[in-house]
């Protein structure tokens, strides 16, 4: 058996395909050093628990998810929003049960590294919606008054996308058709 391993992404890699298929639940040091074919002792040079492995692990696949494209900018804010939900959907068939295992797993004191590192991929997609709205030339600008801002609407709709992780409903329709009514007249 090998006592190294090239390197922290290999480790990373060999993670994420044992979450894609094996589940969440079959991750820890000892599944992806025998993946690997390193000792134990390699994956901890790298990382100092299960826990650690496991929200990079977890973080990488929140990446792999929801990678906006590069290329393709959104035009309308409701392009981005439908994109987010199919993505949804895509990773839901890529990365069985993920949506709903490891979000239960992220509550208690010892995991607070797991729990902000996936705040910090959904501050991620809430940036990107907020960019993509803000540069929606059909927005009615008359929509944001009051109470209702940009940053709260982005904030709403995030909420709608968490819920459809949760419920594991990935039905945009409904969403897109408030969107349309509210944003677009």
């Amino acid at each position: 058996m090998n006592t190294t391993i090239t390197s922290k992404e290999a480790i990373l890699e060999t993670s994420r395909r044992i979450i894609r298929e094996e589940g969440l639940a079959r991750l820890s040091i000892r599944s992806v050093a025998a993946a690997c074919g390193v000792s134990v002792g390699s994956i901890y040079n790298y990382f100092e628990s299960k826990s650690e492995l496991a929200a990079a692990a977890i973080e990488r696949v929140w990446e792999d998810i929801f990678h906006f494209p590069k290329q393709e900018e959104f035009l309308h804010f409701s392009d981005c929003v439908r994109w987010i939900f199919d993505s949804i959907q895509s990773g839901s068939e890529k990365y069985p049960g993920f949506f709903t295992l490891h979000s239960v797993g992220f509550f208690g004191e010892e995991k607070t590294t797991g729990r902000e590192r996936m705040e910090n991929s959904w501050r991620h997609i809430q940036k990107e919606l907020l960019c993509v709205l803000n540069r929606d030339p059909d927005v009615r600008p008359e929509v944001f008054q009051g109470a209702l801002t940009r940053e709260s609407l982005v904030d709403m709709v995030f909420s709608l996308i968490l819920s459809a992780l949760v419920q594991q409903k990935y039905d945009s329709g409904p969403v897109l058709e408030m969107l349309r009514q509210l944003l677009y007249g």
